[in-house]
């Protein structure tokens, strides 16, 4: 038997004598298959709708302002969390390095004047949005409450059976 398998089975001994959960508990709870990503801005914010490219384009920074003329402040999540990855991989359309690379390089020829905001957890992130009223975010749709507005898609919630945001909590590699 490997050490890592001998040391699972330890520890799940363990835990169960004890009755605590195994230390990968929390992230499987967290971590349900099928779960949508959804956007959310400030309930202030008169925008109901975005297709997939204009989204695209409020992250990518290239629309500043809504409708309404208020500042877009773009809110992500920090790196390795699922939710981060998902918006990298489906909005942004590049991997973390590009990410990086995009606003490093678009700050320097000064084409991008404000890197989206990197913000610690889906709490925060709710704070944030709920408080600044041109900020759009995300968060798993189970983690979205009434302090937010969740904009509906190319026409879809995040429960709609076509909705496209979903997230992969595969790790990143």
């Amino acid at each position: 038997m490997r050490a890592t398998v001998r040391i699972r089975l330890v520890w799940l001994a363990i835990a169960l004598f004890l009755e605590l959960p195994p230390p990968y508990a929390a992230q499987a709870a967290r971590s349900k298959p099928g779960q949508s990503l959804a956007i959310v801005v400030n309930r202030a914010n008169p925008v109901e709708n975005l297709s997939l490219s204009e989204l695209r384009k409020i992250f990518l920074v290239e629309r500043s302002h809504w409708p309404n003329g208020r500042r877009i402040v773009v809110a992500m999540m920090d790196d390795g969390q699922p939710e981060r990855q998902t918006v990298l991989r489906q909005i942004y359309r590049m991997n973390e390095d590009g990410y990086r690379d995009y606003f490093i390089k678009g700050m320097f020829r000064e084409d991008i004047f404000v890197a989206p905001k990197t913000l610690a957890s889906p709490i925060v992130m709710r704070k944030f949005v709920f408080n600044a009223p041109g900020a759009i975010g995300y968060l798993r749709s189970s983690e979205v409450d009434a302090s937010v507005k969740v904009l509906r898609i190319d026409g879809h919630l995040p429960d709609d059976k076509d909705y496209s945001l979903q997230i992969d909590e595969q790790p990143v590699k």
